[in-house]
């Protein structure tokens, strides 16, 4: 590998760390406060956790998602923590391989997959978890709807931001090898 190469692997090295420290700081953020609806809040972090699925690799998806969740349930509601983690990160993961692995031709199909795969694993992650933290399957099904309306709101929002608005066109032009091409 000559330097050249060595050097524009650098640089790509540390655009993956901005990129993915960026939306891990949004999580966190995102996941500090929730919109009050009638009898809960509605927290918009999903919509940054599905957008890194769509955008990152599985690594890099997992850390907005899972540890930036965590973070955020840690630094300001510390019950839920280790079922964020859980939960948001397989959701980043299973997000990002659909998403960069299925019908590479057709990517807004491959993702949209992939965020509808996402949302099942987040209301049924945080409805187990909730079910176990709170020790009642009860609790558990009064918080349901807002768990789907989480997850439909961060599914819907994301493919908007990253087909709609172009983000996807924008990063893999901006951060991948060769452009995008």
């Amino acid at each position: 590998m000559d330097s050249l190469q060595m050097r524009a692997r650098s640089i790509r090295s540390v655009q993956w760390m901005a990129v993915t420290a960026t939306l891990m700081a949004m999580n966190v953020a995102l996941s500090s406060f929730g919109v009050p609806v009638p009898g809960g809040h509605l927290y918009l972090n999903d919509i940054v956790i599905c957008t890194a699925g769509i955008l990152l690799d599985p690594l890099g998806a997992f850390l907005v998602g899972g540890v930036g969740a965590f973070l955020g349930d840690f630094f300001f509601y510390p019950t839920p923590m280790f079922v964020s983690l859980c939960t948001h990160g397989l959701q980043a993961i299973v997000i990002s391989l659909v998403s960069h692995r299925m019908w590479k031709e057709k990517r807004v199909f491959a993702s949209a997959l992939a965020v509808a795969i996402g949302a099942v694993i987040m209301v049924a992650g945080y409805s187990l978890g909730r079910a176990f933290i709170y020790s009642t399957p009860a609790y558990a099904i009064l918080k349901l709807p807002f768990q789907i309306l989480q997850a439909v709101t961060g599914a819907v929002f994301a493919m908007i931001i990253c087909f709609r608005f172009r983000l996807l066109r924008i990063f893999e032009r901006s951060f991948l090898p060769g452009g995008g091409n």
